[in-house]
């Protein structure tokens, strides 16, 4: 349904998940500056992190596709640079933050006492 190969937008803020293809799409205007109607895709993560949604065009209308996960977050790439709104990232970055596969190390707890 997606098509390789076409330029994928990460939005870096949190997006409230009761937002339809009109809302995302101004988000896309505004914030990020391009055409919700352009050949590309454009991400956007909950405040939770436990839901997503992707805006595209397919050429004849506007395609929005909700996933929430079972158990864990989406792992939205940090800013490049300061001020920044969005990231571009490569399909197999995209495929692994759409799989909700964690890509930070865990952390270690303290040791136990004796």
């Amino acid at each position: 349904m997606i098509a390789p190969g076409l330029p994928i937008y990460v939005a870096l803020e949190p997006v409230d998940m009761r937002f339809g293809y009109e809302r995302l799409g101004a988000i896309v205007r505004e914030r990020m500056a391009m055409e919700p109607r352009s050949r590309a895709l454009f991400v956007f993560v909950s405040k939770r992190g436990n839901i997503m949604k992707v805006l595209t065009w397919d050429g004849t209308g506007v395609v929005v596709v909700h996933k929430r996960l079972d158990s864990g977050r989406f792992e939205v790439p940090h800013a490049t640079r300061v001020g920044d709104q969005h990231v571009v990232v490569s399909d197999a970055i995209f495929d692994v933050i759409f799989k909700g596969v964690s890509v930070a190390p865990k952390r270690r707890g303290r040791p136990p006492i004796h």
